[in-house]
């Protein structure tokens, strides 16, 4: 019998639980420095007590950047048998988290299998849930039916909750006077805005917060405060709607904290490349160095089909400054709902965002496959840079489709490969391009 309702409660009263030493182990740092992040909040560790297959992952200072996969059925794409084939593909190739955001149906089916064999954490966007899970329309619902969905949710074992409190009567104040280009483009921001200005209400997860998190404390369920005012294109990054609701996430932070309630903070999602440091400080600073989760951010607005690429860039360049988790972008973002491929593009895409950013904190031990891999390069060793790879296979096709006549070389140099050159001429050996051996 657990004798703690959060892994931030256990941390509090000096409790190592099951969780803190698995993520210890896989961040190779000390459990009483991982204890003592984990009980200021500057690490969350999403674990509900109910998900059983959990393999369980912190998120926030001093550890490796994790990356998140978004799924999930719609209307038009209602096939359960594919997005479930895209699960398999987000644990086969190392993802951390799996957001459910299923808008369509009864989706508590759905779910329940994603959460019994995932050992990724699992999120939900319980705004999205509601509509079909009540069966109501959006003017219908009350304040009393949104809290049942997020008890719904967390009853079935969802780690984390993306919850859209922050956007309440003073953030839409400055958003509607400042006027955007792009308006809201959170699709939860957007529904619960609609929702306030129909009703005429505040927005019920602000207005009843507390209650939200009795709930999440309940089932040691992580909040990942929403921003449903981030930037939907570059020029409304930084403005002040997005600032205004900054304020009020670093408020509710800190009350999530004092119920002991583990706490994620969610950012922009487009962005030029020259505000993205300053966000990153500014949000830090704001939220208490709570975990900061980012979408992107997007450096342009002009590349759809190649989205996964303006995301990594905004990834790396947004973990490399403080950032700690990130939303994987596929090449569908903006056109289509993701089909294999793509959610394979865009998870390679963000793994290389989020290594790359490790590299660059100095996170320990982020280098040491890349050494391998230099290692592997200089001997010419093929085999071992397939499996150093983030992708071997997709490594080994490509060597393998035009296949070199010296296995010592690849197709582009051939005999002039600079590495063989060299390695030769250091072990005294001549080296001849024009005659045959």
């Amino acid at each position: 019998m657990r004798n703690y309702s959060t892994q931030m409660e256990a941390a509090r009263k000096g409790i190592l639980t099951p969780e803190m030493k698995t993520v210890a182990e896989k961040e190779n740092i000390s459990t009483d420095v991982l204890m003592s992040r984990v009980a200021d909040g500057s690490v969350a560790i999403p674990a509900n007590k109910n998900h059983k297959s959990l393999s369980a992952e912190g998120i926030g200072q001093g550890l490796r950047t994790k990356i998140n996969v978004n799924l999930g059925i719609s209307g038009d794409c209602r096939s359960y048998d594919t997005e479930m084939k895209k699960v398999d593909m987000a644990i086969r190739f190392g993802a951390e988290a799996i957001m459910d955001l299923s808008n369509y149906g009864k989706t508590n089916t759905f779910r329940r299998e994603l959460i019994a064999k995932s050992p990724a954490m699992i999120g939900t966007v319980p705004m999205y849930d509601a509509i079909g899970y009540l069966e109501k329309d959006l003017l219908e619902i009350t304040a009393e039916d949104f809290l049942k969905v997020v008890r719904a949710h967390a009853e079935e074992g969802v780690d984390f909750m993306t919850i859209h409190a922050g956007i309440n009567k003073r953030a839409v104040e400055a958003f509607k006077r400042e006027g955007r280009r792009m308006n809201i483009v959170s699709r939860g921001g957007s529904l619960l805005f609609a929702w306030m200005e129909m009703t005429g209400n505040e927005n019920p997860f602000y207005e009843h917060y507390d209650e939200v998190l009795e709930i999440l404390r309940e089932f040691d369920v992580t909040i990942s405060l929403g921003d449903a005012l981030r930037p939907g294109c570059i020029d409304d990054s930084t403005d002040a709607g997005q600032i205004s609701e900054l304020i009020e996430l670093g408020n509710l932070t800190k009350r999530a904290w004092e119920k002991d309630v583990q706490v994620m903070v969610e950012g922009p999602g487009h962005m030029a490349m020259n505000e993205i440091e300053a966000n990153m400080k500014l949000q830090k600073r704001i939220c208490h160095n709570a975990p900061f989760y980012v979408l992107g951010p997007l450096v342009t607005d002009i590349a759809p089909g190649y989205d996964h690429i303006t995301s990594a860039i905004g990834g790396a360049i947004a973990a490399a400054n403080g950032a700690d988790f990130l939303c994987y972008v596929t090449p569908a973002e903006h056109l289509r709902l993701p089909d294999l491929e793509d959610v394979k593009e865009g998870i390679i895409a963000s793994r290389i965002a989020a290594h790359a950013a490790d590299i660059a904190k100095g996170i320990p031990g982020a280098r040491d496959i890349d050494n391998k891999m230099s290692d592997a390069r200089h001997r010419v060793d093929w085999e071992e840079m397939f499996r150093c790879a983030i992708d071997p296979e997709k490594a080994r096709r490509y060597f393998e489709s035009t296949p070199p006549a010296d296995r010592h070389t690849c197709s582009m140099c051939g005999k002039m490969c600079a590495v063989r050159t060299t390695n030769m001429i250091l072990e005294g050996k001549k080296v001849e391009f024009c005659t045959e051996k």
